[in-house]
Formats: C-alpha cells, structure tokens, sequence
C-alpha cells in the first residue's frame, strides 16, 4: 500500500484529518456560492449541467488511471470566476451520493479558496511540499460540509512553481488521485496568463476547466491561455457572469474542447 510520510492509504479522510473546520453556510449562500440549503435554484441546475461531463470522463477513464479525477479549475486573467466555480464544483460534487470531494487551493499567492471560505489556517499544500510540515494529516481538513475536505494554499514560498512541478508533488498526485475510488480532487489553480504556476498544474491532472468571463475574457487571452495547454486533455470551457432571461448573473454552457467529450 501506498504511503506518504508514513500515511497508510487503507485510511479515510476523516481518518487522516487532523483538523475539523466550521464552514458559515450561511455566509456562503449570502455571497452567491451554491450550498446545500438552495440544492434548487437556477444556479444549482447549472453546474448540475456542467458537472455531467465531468463525472462522465471520471467513470468513463477510471479504467485507465488517466487521473480525471483531478480537476483544475483556471483561467486566463484574474477575476474571471474561477475561484467561485471551483467552489461551487465542489460543493455540487459534494452532494453525489457516489463521490467525496478534495478542494485544492493551489493559488498559493493569493490563497484565494481560503479566504472565499474565510480560512486562516496557518500551514497547508506549500509548506508541506517544503518539508516545513512532516505529516499530510497536518495540512488536510475535514470541513462541516458532508464529505467536503479542503488543503489549504499554505503560506507563501519564493520557489512555490518550482515546488509544484517536483518529483514530490508528482507523488502527492498520484497519491491523492488514486487513494480512493470515490474520491474527486477539484484543484483551484492561478490563471494561465498571470503565472507559471498553473501550466506546471496543468500537465499533472486529468481534466481542465477553463472558465471565461462573457464579455471580458478576449478571444486573444482565451486562444494565449489555450495554447499553453495540451489539446489532448479533456478540456472543458465554461462561459460566467451571463446574464440570464431573469436578468440574473450565472453560468452559460460547458463547452468540450481538445479531446473533451460531452455525449
């Protein structure tokens, strides 16, 4: 079996956590995040739509250990959403009855996930790769959302793209990918176009989630952005902030690019 830092893979989430963290649902439902006491607004109904595909290519790949399960959510530039897509993906996955769900925040400069969720934790992803934190346990935690658990960014490293693209995260990976069969990995990632970091991601998950800001992102970044991934992976465009026949803001549409398959 499988180990990091002595963590035996036969144990549960639950297990390993160190830590359990209070999640103000509430205040997530008050900043637009879909939660689970609104499971039936529009917004609800359209990440049901956008996560489809993506559970699709899960079940359709986990034969192969092609790592679709591992999840980055990016865009080209700030701002675009992409943070608040890769939370509400989680939450929504969150309520499958056949999967859990691990929310990375990889935005290691702007912790962006932790602060969305209003998490101070001190230590989390970058410190461990660093070897500051010994055990995986340290840094994972249980969240008071059903079977949502989050690692943090962790504090900030002058070498954080260098510390991604290691042999060591390549294992935490792989560990984090197949430690067990229900588990969904969504990593929040920076935009492509800001830094490195995120194109270092992206060679090391299965599936990609590129969000674009209707009437913002350019077709200029969005093509940049693109080529900077392989067309290969399962790459799925989803186009935010639309403004829907209610005059509400929401999502539009996920859009297979690259080998993405959505049938």
């Amino acid at each position: 079996m499988s180990e990091i830092h002595g963590e035996s893979s036969v144990k549960s989430d639950k297990q390993i956590c160190s830590k359990k963290i209070e999640i103000d649902i509430e205040r997530l439902k008050n900043m637009g995040f879909i939660t689970s006491l609104q499971s039936n607004t529009l917004l609800s109904e359209e990440l049901r739509e956008i996560k489809r595909p993506l559970l699709r290519n899960i079940k359709k790949k986990k034969k192969d250990f092609e790592k679709t399960n591992m999840i980055q959510v990016t865009s080209s530039l700030p701002g675009e959403g992409k943070t608040f897509t890769s939370i509400n993906l989680a939450m929504t996955i969150a309520m499958e009855f056949d999967y859990t769900v691990l929310l990375v925040d990889a935005d290691v400069i702007k912790s962006s996930v932790s602060q969305a969720l209003d998490i101070h934790e001190e230590y989390g992803l970058t410190d461990y790769l660093n070897r500051d934190v010994k055990n995986l346990s340290d840094v994972l935690l249980n969240t008071s959302i059903p079977k949502l658990s989050l690692l943090p960014a962790g504090t900030r490293q002058s070498l954080s793209t260098e510390l991604l693209n290691s042999e060591f995260m390549d294992e935490l990976i792989n560990e984090l990918a197949t430690r067990y069969d229900d588990r969904i990995v969504i990593i929040d990632s920076p935009p492509l176009l800001a830094t490195n970091e995120s194109r270092v991601l992206a060679h090391k998950v299965g599936q990609i989630v590129f969000v674009v800001e209707h009437n913002k992102t350019t077709q200029t970044n969005i093509k940049s952005a693109l080529s900077l991934l392989d067309p290969d992976m399962n790459i799925g465009m989803i186009l935010n902030k639309n403004r829907n026949a209610r005059g509400q803001y929401g999502y539009y549409g996920y859009y297979g690019y690259g080998s993405h398959e959505d049938d």
